[in-house]
Parts: structure tokens; C-alpha cells; sequence
């Protein structure tokens, strides 16, 4: 992990920990995980990082969210996150704003929206709802273009390879 970056701005340095969301998504595609990526940072210091890895682990919460915070809690040796920030590649789901509130991150940075289950624009707001005991900053569209085409590219691959096995399979 480790590793720090001096920015003049805050936009600048947002891009900057997306590129490194986005090189560890890269690293879940090439096992076959979705291409989801994520860092925590406090104080420009990389606290945990991970990428989607559900399918390898065997494990269904195994989200690039979860897994950066699992390993910042044991890096911190402690559950709760405070003046941290969140970067990842995929709007949240359900499962993964739930963690960031109760592991009290400050803020959130996403790269692109997540049509079909993302919870802090596309289905719901729940990052902003009043009812949680903790509220947390959102920052979305954070080089929503390189992040979005990395998911098309990536999906667009696996349904050429499943196509391809098909017509190997039934050759016609």
C-alpha cells in the first residue's frame, strides 16, 4: 500500500486516487472479477485498497468497498474510519454504503453511476438520508468517462468470449 501525494487541488487530487481505483479495478478484471476498484486515504496516505474479488474469495460481500475497508480497520486496528475518504470506481450498492456510514468514513468518491443498484443517485440516496447516525460527503462523476468505459470493455470482452465458446461448442 503505503505512498502519499502532494496536489494543488482538491479536484486533483480526487483524479488522482481514481487512477489508482481504476488500476486496481484493472487488476480484478484480469482474474475475472468485475472491474471495480478502491482506495481509502487519510491525510494522502493510503490506509487500505482492494478490487471486487467476490468470485475468487468465494465470498459475496468480497466488494472492492469492503475489502479496503477490512484492511484499513486492521491496519488501524479499529472498525470506525473517521476524516477518511472512499475511492471507488462503481457507485456503491446497498451493502457497501452501509459499511462506509457504520465504519464512519467522511467522504465518498465515485467514478461512475450504477443504474441498476447504485444507492447514492441512481436508485436511491441513501448516503443522504437523514436517518443514519452518520452522514457522509459524496463527490460522484470523478473521471466517470475512464471508469465507465472500463466496465463496458471489460463486459464487452465476456460476452465475446461467451459467444466465441458457444460456436465452439455448437459448431454449426
Amino acid at each position: 500500500m503505503g505512498g502519499t501525494v502532494a496536489t494543488d487541488t482538491v479536484h486533483e487530487r480526487d483524479e488522482y486516487w481514481m487512477r489508482r481505483a481504476l488500476s486496481l479495478a484493472e487488476q480484478g478484471a484480469r482474474l475475472g472479477e468485475v472491474p471495480v476498484g478502491a482506495i481509502l486515504v487519510r491525510d494522502d496516505s493510503v490506509l487500505g485498497e482492494g478490487f471486487n474479488q467476490p468470485i475468487r474469495a468465494q465470498d459475496p460481500t468480497a466488494h472492492a468497498e469492503v475489502v479496503a475497508l477490512r484492511q484499513a480497520a486492521t491496519l488501524e486496528q479499529n472498525y470506525r474510519l473517521p476524516d477518511t475518504t472512499l475511492y471507488v470506481t462503481l457507485e456503491p450498492c446497498t451493502m457497501c454504503i452501509g459499511a462506509l456510514i457504520h465504519a464512519r468514513v467522511a467522504r465518498l468518491v465515485y467514478g461512475t453511476t450504477e443504474p441498476k443498484a447504485g444507492v447514492v443517485e441512481s436508485r436511491n440516496q441513501l448516503a443522504q438520508t437523514d436517518y443514519y447516525n452518520h452522514w457522509l460527503a459524496v463527490q460522484g462523476g470523478v473521471l466517470a468517462d475512464a471508469c465507465q468505459q472500463q466496465l463496458t470493455e471489460f463486459f464487452r470482452r465476456r460476452r465475446a468470449e461467451a459467444k466465441a465458446r458457444k460456436q465452439t461448442q455448437n459448431p454449426s
